[in-house]
This record gives structure tokens, C-alpha cells and sequence, in this order.
């Protein structure tokens, strides 16, 4: 005999928490931000989950493993209002990006086993570049540069006529690591650690940091089509229940 599936039967509250792991808080903090169908009450106005509901509920939590918080929300609002295309090309946009940073990655892992590093992206390389140019170079933003020589990942020179900031190909290198890592690799000292090996030319210790920045993006990918797999199941409920807001 076939176990019931927790998520296609009615349920209380309580019992949808217990279902899917969580408190009745965050059930109900979920429907009062608009991310799943309005829950119709029974009996003395009690609520009551549908599995739709149920569905929803499962829908969102693969979501929130898979993507950014502000995308899951926002693919489940625009569900709710049955704005389905626009969800699943917002989607389909991060799942573009992670691709990008996936052939980045890749990239940069070429460019580092290379001894000539004159030119990269195309641009040449000189012993002494401004923020602007690194920046360009990196494809990174100026900010983001500052904001890296502030946690000491970076130590340009300065100029000692007009004070500003000069890059070597040593730091340029650095910059490049650390832009292409950053959204994997999530401790300070991690990448710090990977910026001495860097220096140091440990490259089988580079080389293994960026593996494991590429398995993360592999296990990301992996969790995002099960997110879209649930969320396919969730959309099909809603159109057999054109009723359900």
C-alpha cells in the first residue's frame, strides 16, 4: 500500500508546520506577505491548506535553497497573480547569471596557469595602473575595488607625487581571484588564504579553491532545477484550480 503524500491532503496549520519542517510563524508570516494563494477558512474560521497550498509552501522552500531571497519572493508573488511567464523568465535570468560566472570561473583558471600575463580581457597590463583601469580590466566596479583594499585583500601603492592609487600586475591579479570567487568562496580569510597561494604561485592550491567554487555552482544549478521542477507542479495545481487567488 502507498504512503499518503503530506503535501496532497488538507491541513491545519499545525500540521502543514509539522509537514514541512518549520513553525506556524514563518507559515503565516509567508501568506501575509503575499507569496502564496489566499487560505480559506472552515468552521468557526479556522484555516484550513489545500494542497495547493501545501504545494506553494514546498514550491517556495526549494526556491529559498536554491535562489536569492528577493527572487524566490518575487517568482511567488508573480505566480500568485498568475503572472507566470515573468516568473519563469526571472528564473531563467538567474540561472544565465550563474552561467556566467560559471565560464568566468573557468576563464580565470586558464588565464592563471598562463606565465605571460600582459594582456587580459584583451586590455594590456602595465606595472602601474590606476583603480579606473584595474577596474575596467577586472570588469569589477571602482567601489568594490576601495572596498577590498578596506578588508586588506589588496595593498596598491601610492604615488608618492600625487598620493593616488597605483596596481600592479600583482594586485590586478588578486582583484581578478577575488571577483570571480567572491560569490563562492563567503569567509575572509578563505580568500585571503587563496590570495598567499596566489602569490606564492601554489597553483594546485588555486586551482583547487576554484574546483570547489565550481561545485558549488554545480550543486547550485542542480537545486534550481528541482526548485523549478516543484514550481511546475505548484503552477499546474494552480491552473486545475482557477479559483484559488
Amino acid at each position: 500500500m502507498q504512503s499518503e503524500n503530506p503535501y496532497h491532503v488538507h491541513r491545519t496549520p499545525k500540521q502543514a508546520a509539522e509537514s514541512l519542517g518549520v513553525s506556524t510563524t514563518t507559515l503565516r508570516s509567508y501568506e501575509q506577505q503575499g507569496l502564496i494563494p489566499d487560505v480559506p477558512r472552515v468552521g468557526a474560521g479556522r484555516r484550513l491548506y489545500t494542497p495547493t497550498h501545501m504545494q506553494a509552501f514546498r514550491s517556495l522552500r526549494f526556491l529559498l535553497a536554491a535562489y536569492p531571497i528577493p527572487i524566490a519572493y518575487s517568482v511567488m508573488r508573480k505566480i500568485r497573480e498568475r503572472k507566470i511567464e515573468e516568473a519563469l523568465w526571472a528564473l531563467n535570468a538567474e540561472q544565465a547569471r550563474i552561467h556566467t560566472e560559471k565560464s568566468r570561473i573557468t576563464e580565470v583558471m586558464r588565464q592563471l596557469e598562463q606565465t605571460d600575463f600582459s594582456k587580459y580581457n584583451g586590455r594590456k597590463i602595465t606595472d602601474s595602473m590606476s583603480v579606473g583601469e584595474v577596474s575596467r580590466i577586472a570588469g569589477v566596479n571602482p567601489s568594490a575595488v576601495r572596498h577590498w583594499e578596506k578588508e586588506g585583500l589588496i595593498r596598491p601603492r601610492r604615488n608618492p607625487r600625487n598620493g593616488y592609487r597605483e596596481f600592479t600586475p600583482r594586485e590586478l591579479r588578486r582583484i581578478i581571484v577575488i571577483s570571480s570567487l567572491r560569490q563562492t568562496v563567503y569567509f575572509i580569510e578563505a580568500i585571503r588564504q587563496l590570495l598567499d597561494d596566489l602569490d606564492t604561485r601554489n597553483l594546485p592550491a588555486v586551482e583547487k579553491s576554484f574546483r570547489v567554487a565550481l561545485e558549488k555552482l554545480n550543486l547550485r544549478l542542480e537545486r534550481q532545477y528541482a526548485a523549478i521542477a516543484e514550481l511546475m507542479r505548484y503552477i499546474g495545481m494552480l491552473e486545475e484550480s482557477p479559483g484559488t487567488k
